[in-house]
């Protein structure tokens, strides 16, 4: 793991079209693996992946404090872009396209204690249920039974997805609630 790990460190696929600086924590042992869409501006600056106000709201949903999101013994990170794709014109770019082909089975291959993959947002759940993704991240995720065991789906945490989280209550009433129950069991069994 640690020579891939300096792989992909090394990582400059994308290097014509961006700032290399890949954001990825993980190790063998981790059992709960997240996969969202790429880094922030805050998070390409400092390297923590989650560094940011979408990491907080992360973090509460599944009710984890700092130092467990952190141990890569417990929460393994590994974002379907690894590096800041840049700027839009309403919003971060969507992640590049190289980095999931290119090092998540890599990855996945060393991993075998994971008991749990959380897809975030719409790129992750398309990417690993592929046509068993539902028309919308909404009905992907109010269909998140149907993934499990392996597969958690959720919105992005982003503050910019208040009016998302307003106008589906069910989300946060009945959703988060399953996903905090399936954490603590697995955090538990360390």
């Amino acid at each position: 793991m640690k020579k891939l790990l300096a792989r992909i460190q090394k990582c400059d696929l994308c290097a014509t079209y961006i700032e290399p600086r890949p954001v990825v924590t993980v190790s063998p042992s981790s059992k709960i693996i997240i996969i969202g869409q790429a880094p922030g501006t805050k998070v390409h600056a400092s390297g923590i992946p989650w560094d940011d106000a979408s990491g907080r709201q992360l973090r509460k949903w599944l009710s984890v404090t700092d130092e467990q999101f952190y141990n890569t013994d417990l929460f393994g990170i590994i974002p379907m872009g690894f590096c800041y794709p840049g700027k839009g014109k309403s919003g971060d770019l969507p992640p590049r396209k190289e980095c999931a082909p290119a090092w998540h089975q890599l990855l996945f291959d060393k991993l075998p204690n994971v008991e749990l993959v959380l897809l975030i947002g719409m790129y992750a759940q398309k990417y690993y249920l592929k046509e068993k993704a539902k028309k919308t991240l909404t009905e992907t995720v109010n269909n998140y039974e149907s993934y499990l065991p392996r597969y958690f789906s959720l919105p992005h945490p982003s503050p910019r997805n208040r009016f998302w989280l307003t106008k589906n209550p069910w989300f946060e009433a009945h959703v988060i609630p399953e996903l905090q129950s399936k954490v603590s069991a697995i955090l538990n069994n360390n």
